[in-house]
């Protein structure tokens, strides 16, 4: 395991985290870490050993038995209702599955969770941050189109530039790679890591890619069943 040098003003940190899933034998220990501005870090490992967990832990959607994460230096809130607000204002997600919505186009895809939350507005500042952030990755002449007619890399894209529209100060990834042709997963890859440092975010990738590693600030494995 090799982890980034800690920062003075970390995007994101975590001391040792440890959750179980009670009845099932499952138990997740992570190491601390701390990322600052464009710091990445990888979380690697088998299937079901807790990679999505300890996003989800990340991102206050699970609640560690012990431990503790901090955003922007304020810990993660004990209510639902505050850690439904990191998320909304300050972490942005490219899940697994993309979660794109078939009945909107590329641009209401990517303006969604500004129309689902209302922590920040949806004015023209937004909608232009939008456009860019589809210029940047290579949508600006499709942004009309439907998902179901966008390849699984452009998907992707669409995925990426959703999870940074809000300005977070944190992404998380979950398998951003899985089921690229080798070309396209380093491609995607490179784009999340440059799009992240350009904003200034923290990224924390989730992923089953060797081949990606190497990219990274620091790499963390996790082991265990599922």
């Amino acid at each position: 395991m090799s982890t980034p040098e800690a920062t003075p003003s970390p995007r994101i940190e975590a001391s040792a985290l440890v959750f179980e899933r009670r009845g099932t034998g499952f138990r997740l220990s992570t190491p601390a870490f701390a990322l600052g501005a464009g710091g990445s870090l990888a979380v690697r490992g088998p299937s079901g050993c807790g990679k999505s967990t300890f996003l989800a832990l990340l991102s206050g959607e699970l609640v560690p038995e012990s431990g503790s994460v901090r955003v922007l230096g304020v810990p993660m809130p004990s209510d639902e209702a505050g850690r439904r607000r990191v998320r909304a204002t300050s972490i942005g997600q490219v899940f697994q599955t993309f979660e794109l919505v078939a009945s909107l186009g590329v641009l209401q895809n990517v303006l969604l969770p500004l129309r689902l939350q209302d922590e920040l507005p949806l004015d023209d500042a937004r909608i232009a941050r939008a456009r860019a952030l589809l210029a940047r990755v290579g949508l600006a002449d499709k942004e009309a189109r439907a998902i179901h007619r966008l390849s699984h890399g452009e998907r992707q894209r669409v995925a990426i530039a959703r999870a940074l529209v809000t300005e977070p100060a944190v992404v998380l990834a979950d398998e951003p790679t899985g089921n690229l042709d080798p070309r396209l997963k380093r491609a995607i890859a490179e784009l999340l890591l440059a799009e992240c440092a350009q904003a200034g975010a923290a990224l924390v990738v989730a992923t089953h890619d060797e081949s990606i590693l190497p990219l990274f600030g620091g790499v963390i494995e996790l082991g265990g069943a599922a």
